[in-house]
């Protein structure tokens, strides 16, 4: 007895063959058009660092538990999001357009993006912490890069000034849907910088000091695939602008 028809047959093949690609869904919110959009990371532990990388700012690897989701924008800040908050471009690859990441903007001018973005909002935007921008890089994964370990497929990385920064989210997403989590432009983050782990915070707070470098992360458009791997770090002057620096938010949820 002939159970289906060769034509059902073709149609589940076909919808199980759309499941095993469909891409995951994630939850996003948006708090005003021309805000970040945001991608709600969940509550986890993951190791920080890496006792077998070549620098010791990597190093020693540490159990961090992030104990509540916060939201993290998809993206790096666009030049558009910068202008619609601050009136302004200081970007010195203006031309790439407004849905390239913004740079040329030095810690302490994040800040001043983001008490104008609360002040829009009413709500709570900050830099992530440096632990916070490693778990969502790593995303549940140990990869040598951010989404994966093939360095093409994620990041735009060792660029020109003829070929420099490119708009945000036209290389793949990690697992927790964010673009541009490697290369692009090195992304600023909250805590102050100090030159290894040791004594580092385990619950996912920002790690503070004195405050005469801060943190970037994620490596930029002119740089080596050495130096845009996902445990790579590096500190600057809050008060300096290159234009391979931007960054991107996250928002405490309720």
């Amino acid at each position: 007895m002939k159970l289906f028809s060769n034509f059902q047959i073709l149609v589940w093949g076909l919808l199980l063959a759309n499941l095993a690609v469909a891409e995951p869904q994630h939850e996003t919110l948006r708090d005003c058009v021309d805000c970040p959009e945001m991608i709600v990371i969940p509550a986890g532990s993951f190791e920080m660092g890496l006792n077998s990388g070549i620098f010791k700012n990597e190093k020693p690897t540490h159990t961090v538990t992030i104990g509540q989701a916060f939201a993290m924008g998809k993206t790096e800040v666009t030049q558009a999001q910068w202008k619609a908050v601050m009136g302004s471009n200081p970007s010195y690859f203006a031309a790439c357009g407004d849905n390239c990441p913004v740079e040329m903007v030095s810690w302490d001018e994040a800040q001043d993006f983001i008490v104008k973005l609360n002040q829009k909002t009413g709500k709570h935007y900050r830099l992530p912490s440096e632990a916070e921008w490693e778990y969502a890089c790593r995303a549940g994964g140990k990869h040598q890069y951010c989404g994966g370990d093939n360095m093409n497929e994620v990041a735009w990385y060792g660029g020109t000034f003829r070929n420099p920064t490119h708009p945000v989210a036209s290389k793949q997403a990690n697992a927790f849907g964010l673009f541009d989590m490697t290369g692009n432009v090195c992304e600023w983050v909250e805590d102050s910088y100090h030159d290894n782990y040791n004594g580092a915070p385990v619950d996912g707070s920002a790690w503070q000091g004195d405050g005469e470098q801060r943190v970037l992360r994620g490596g930029s458009w002119n740089y080596t695939p050495l130096l845009i791997r996902s445990s790579i770090r590096f500190g600057d002057k809050p008060k300096y602008h290159f234009n391979n620096n931007g960054f991107r938010v996250v928002r405490v949820l309720p």
